[in-house]
This record gives structure tokens, C-alpha cells and sequence, in this order.
């Protein structure tokens, strides 16, 4: 698992730790909760299976799924 080193002010780390003694948990819990959230928050996969299945244009945000403005077919002309 990679591992990146963040830094935080006194008072953001503080409130962080006392949440994280508050939940029961330890700060990668926290870390690893806010970055799925903050994930699914912009419409990107938070896993290989849900990535794969956009990438084929299946489930949300697919290819299939979006409609692209302008680019729709007109209405057929009726005939008199």
C-alpha cells in the first residue's frame, strides 16, 4: 500500500485526533473514509470492480450513461 505524508496545523490535527478517540478509531480509519468520500463526492470509482464498469460504459457516469448536449439525433420530419 502506498503511504504519503500529509501535514496538518495543530489545531486541524487536534480535532482529528479527538474524532478519531471519539469513533474508536485509529487516523488511516478517518483518512481512508474521507478520501472514499471525497471520491464518491466527484463521480469517481472507489474500486477496480465499479472503475472497470464505467470504463465499459456500464453504471453510473459511464460513456452510456451520459448524454452529451447537442449531439442527440433530431426528430424525424414527419411526412404530410
Amino acid at each position: 500500500m502506498p503511504g504519503k505524508r500529509v501535514q496538518f496545523d495543530d489545531e486541524t490535527w487536534n480535532a482529528l485526533d479527538l474524532l478519531a478517540r471519539d469513533r474508536m478509531q485509529d487516523f488511516q480509519e478517518l483518512a481512508d473514509e474521507a478520501f472514499t468520500d471525497l471520491l464518491r463526492k466527484h463521480g469517481r470509482p472507489t474500486d477496480l470492480k465499479t472503475a472497470l464498469r464505467q470504463s465499459a460504459g456500464e453504471g453510473r457516469g459511464g460513456p452510456s450513461a451520459r448524454k452529451v448536449a447537442g449531439h442527440s439525433r433530431p426528430p424525424k420530419k414527419k411526412e404530410a
